[in-house]
């Protein structure tokens, strides 16, 4: 295990590659420094580099990357360049190295399920720490315990709520409002949304479940359990994949009488979703920034697209970090 100091004071330098630069400037803008210079560099066999244009020796480094698949990049492409860029940072000298992964790859396949499954999260940890990170902060990951216990290195776990809750109580106001969990899995971190909402508006809010099966990509269970009629209904979940799970909950909160139905997910990443979501009946889709939603090309879905910004929540985690501070308080609403 890495070992920091008991204060950072090395120069704060930022860096942030390929398609995740645009949010890696916005974080850069407001910790007010200018985002790190670097030359990536593809071949014509499919290898690549990256190393930084200026000098890392005894700064504390703070690299984002989001680990989504796009156009340009697969998932392993992108988890590749991030693992060896970790790695040469710390071969220039950089005194400590930060992973900023505001959507963590392989993070749902967590466990076995099967006989002689994969634990990918398990495996995506030891290749970080075998490149020498100190440590790694992460987004709403798919499961909690999973993520910190699979990692040896040091974790930082961040937390969309504050920004789901700024968004919908002024949007709920003096209405009725339910919190429902597209699945059993997803009740705990529904829970938690619905307390903190509950804080907010001080007043009790009611809370539901849809009972949910997969089993190989396969979507079962009909079961809505909790009141949900007359009310303006968050369906909370951790990702917004191709849409089903949202569709399938949305209608039966609307054959159960809700007036209103938001789908809210830290992370989009929409792939198929436009035939999932475009007819669903949904008043809005609500995601962070942790993945460009640029998958969403239905005009009709867009209107109802709802992207709210986490440079802020990225910054003041590095803020605190670098000052070797607590993020206790970040997560607080």
């Amino acid at each position: 295990m890495n070992h920091e100091p008991d204060r950072m004071t090395g120069t704060l330098k930022l860096f942030a590659p390929g398609a995740s630069r645009p949010l890696g400037e916005r974080v850069a803008a407001i910790l007010d420094i200018p985002l790190a210079a670097l030359e990536e560099r593809s071949f014509e066999d499919g290898e690549h580099k990256a190393r930084p244009l200026e000098s890392v020796r005894g700064a504390d480094v703070y690299v984002l990357h989001s680990l989504h698949a796009d156009a340009e990049q697969s998932v392993n492409d992108k988890l590749v360049r991030l693992l060896f860029l970790i790695g040469t940072l710390r071969d220039a000298g950089a005194e400590r190295v930060t992973a900023l992964v505001p959507y963590l790859c392989y993070a749902r396949k967590e466990r076995k399920t099967k006989s002689r499954d994969p634990v990918a999260t398990r495996y995506v940890a030891s290749m970080f720490e075998s490149v020498g990170v100190d440590r790694v902060v992460t987004l709403d990951v798919h499961n909690l315990a999973a993520f910190q216990n699979a990692f040896r290195c040091r974790t930082e776990h961040l937390e969309a709520t504050r920004l789901f809750v700024d968004h919908f109580a002024p949007l709920i106001g003096a209405r009725e409002a339910a919190v429902v969990s597209p699945d059993v899995g997803g009740v705990k971190r529904a829970e938690a949304f619905r307390a903190a909402l509950e804080r907010r508006l001080a007043r009790p809010l009611a809370g539901a479940f849809m009972d949910k099966q997969r089993s190989a990509g396969v979507v079962s269970g009909e079961g809505l359990v909790g009141d949900v009629a007359s009310k303006v209904v968050i369906l909370l979940d951790d990702i917004i994949a191709s849409g089903t799970t949202m569709a399938r909950c949305a209608a039966a909160c609307c054959v159960a009488g809700a007036i209103e139905v938001h789908a809210v997910a830290s992370h989009g990443v929409f792939v198929g979703a436009d035939a999932q979501l475009a007819g669903a009946a949904l008043d809005s889709i609500v995601v962070t920034s942790s993945i460009p939603p640029f998958r969403i090309t239905d005009p009709t879905l867009r209107e109802r697209l709802v992207v709210l910004e986490a440079a802020g929540l990225f910054a003041e985690a590095v803020r605190r970090l670098h000052e070797d501070g607590s993020l206790v308080e970040l997560m607080e609403c």
